[in-house]
C-alpha cells in the first residue's frame, strides 16, 4: 500500500512539474501546505494537497486580479 501511495505521489509531482508555470500559480505552495496539514489530520495528505492546490491557485488568481485593477486605477489618474 505504501508503494502505491509513493508511486502516485511521485506521478502527481512529476505531472505538476511538467505543467506550464502560468497554470500552477499558487498551486505548489498550497499543495505543500495542504499535504502537510492533511497528513496530520488523520493521514489524508493527498486530499489536503489537492484542496491546498485548488485554494492556492484561487488565491493567487485573486491577488493577480487585484494587482491588475490597482495598476489600471493608478494609470488612469
Amino acid at each position: 500500500m505504501k508503494r502505491l501511495a509513493v508511486a502516485l505521489s511521485l506521478a502527481a509531482a512529476l505531472s505538476v512539474a511538467a505543467a506550464p508555470a502560468a497554470e500552477a500559480k499558487g498551486c505548489i505552495k498550497g499543495a505543500i501546505v495542504g499535504g502537510v496539514a492533511g497528513h496530520y489530520m488523520h493521514h489524508h495528505g493527498f486530499l489536503g494537497a489537492v484542496a491546498g492546490c485548488a485554494i492556492g491557485h484561487h488565491m493567487a488568481t485573486q491577488a493577480e486580479r487585484k494587482a491588475e485593477q490597482q495598476k489600471q486605477h493608478h494609470a488612469g489618474q
